[in-house]
């Protein structure tokens, strides 16, 4: 071979070279304008946008809050995701209603007329079970000769069957009980009236406030105070408040994380909290059905920290099994 022939076949071999790299540099180009990544990126989740609109019980309020808050800061961006709390009552009016909420929290299950009206209405509504709460007893700080109680006892204040703490045990003071706690609108009063008392009607002394930071501000400030609420609000305020430990037969139970459940030693105080989901809703709204799963499989691990007990992850997977059958 010549040197002329020689080089000449140096050229092509490096002229070829070039043209594979362009043709490659091309089909990357291509391929990140068809697709929007570069070749061998994987895609990402869809990204969706629009509103979520929760309303509903106060007592799952910190729950969905902070599953709300994880959604739209590390999940989905360009959702908001509006959580209120006007009561388990008060929110079933919003979501039972024509273009109504899409989620309503509830301390207690829906109701017989409740799901009537929903019938009426033609919307389909999904129960989620979502953590387990504990009834819980606060006194005040100060108080050290109630710390102790039965249900029996703790009863007795709320019916108005004893005024001082000496008509429960001649031993403590002879001062005036202020019994308080949640009023009509949340799912707790209901739960604590038709659970507790048997639907038996509270004293005419008992000071019943929509807002549960009211009851903490009010119980810390009144030696004689006595209020209910779920446990997650005392939990929060133990700064300002005490936990009643309730003798159920065997013994003083502390309401805590480990002994709020179904099946365990606070379990007579012990209820599930839901959030009830707008199926039609979700079906047409690809972002709320997102929340929603996102929703089922997040609960149990924000429980805690927002003072709840988790739910058995079975029950969990069955409704999120559910919630992706609606894709």
């Amino acid at each position: 071979m010549n040197f002329k022939k020689w080089l000449l076949t140096v050229v092509m071999a490096a002229l070829a070279v070039v043209l594979v790299a362009c043709g490659g540099d091309d089909k990357e180009k291509d391929n990140k304008e068809a697709t929007g990544r570069d070749e061998g990126e994987k895609p990402s989740a869809e990204e969706l946008e629009g509103s979520v609109v929760i309303d509903g019980s106060g007592t799952v309020f910190p729950l969905m809050s902070r599953v709300a808050e994880e959604y739209m800061l590390n999940e989905q961006e360009g959702v908001s995701v509006e959580v209120s709390r006007a009561g388990t009552s008060a929110g079933f009016k919003k979501f039972l209603v024509e273009n109504g909420t899409d989620f309503n929290d509830a301390s207690r299950e829906m109701k017989d007329e409740e799901k009537e009206e929903a019938d009426k209405l033609g919307i389909e509504v999904k129960e989620l079970k979502v953590a387990l709460d504990g009834l819980t007893f606060v006194i005040n700080k100060e108080n050290d000769w109630a710390s102790e109680m039965t249900p029996e006892q703790l009863i007795s204040i709320f019916k108005g069957e004893v005024k001082q703490w000496s008509d429960i045990n001649p031993d403590w003071p002879a001062e005036d009980i202020a019994p308080m706690g949640p009023n009509e609108n949340h799912g707790t009063y209901e739960f604590f009236y038709e659970k507790i008392l048997d639907k038996q009607d509270l004293a005419d002394n008992v000071n019943l406030q929509q807002e549960y930071s009211t009851l903490v501000k009010l119980v810390s400030e009144d030696k004689n105070g006595i209020a209910f609420f779920g446990f997650g609000y005392y939990v929060n305020n133990t700064d300002q408040l005490q936990a009643v430990h309730v003798d159920f037969g065997n013994g003083p139970v502390e309401p805590k994380l480990e002994t709020i459940a179904e099946d365990g030693d606070y379990a007579d105080f012990t209820r599930p909290v839901f959030t009830y989901l707008n199926v039609d809703n979700a079906k047409a709204k690809p972002q709320v059905l997102d929340f929603a799963i996102y929703a089922m499989n997040n609960v149990n691990t924000f429980a805690g920290e927002t003072g709840f007990a988790p739910i058995p992850e079975a029950e969990a997977k069955e409704n999120i099994t559910f919630l992706e059958g609606l894709k």
